[in-house]
């Protein structure tokens, strides 16, 4: 069974995708920026977005059943390598146990003031269900 999930975001009805797709036990989370999808604002720091990214992908999985701890597969893409580094701490806090496999890419984004992108693959166990 297939089931899509929304942030509300503008980005998701202006372009045409979901911000999560939930197919059989798998979640399939779209590269999510640090925008606060409910005032469409984003902070000018790269730490903040990043948190911003894992509270919007946090709540992505929720939706969908599943959780972080429920991450296999992490993609992160920065336009600019050494803005990665400060934001570690961030994916440490929210990874650091689960230790999902990881890539990090550097390129443009769609907007100019993005600075980090996060995309993650889920699986919905047992634990995760409600």
């Amino acid at each position: 069974m297939r089931r899509l999930i929304s942030s509300g975001s503008s980005f998701e009805r202006d372009i045409g995708y979901s911000r999560a797709v939930v197919d059989g036990h798998w979640v399939f989370v779209s590269g999510t920026t640090g925008f606060d999808y409910e005032s469409m604002t984003i902070a000018d720091n790269v730490v903040a977005q990043a948190e911003q990214c894992m509270l919007n992908i946090e709540k992505a999985l929720s939706d969908a059943g599943s959780g972080i701890a429920d991450v296999v597969r992490v993609r992160y893409i920065v336009p600019r390598i050494e803005d990665f580094e400060p934001c570690w701490t961030v994916l440490r806090r929210y990874f650091g146990e689960v230790r999902p496999a990881a890539t990090m890419i550097s390129a443009g984004l769609s907007d100019p003031r993005m600075k980090i992108e996060i995309e993650v693959t889920a699986r919905i166990t047992q634990s995760a269900k409600p």
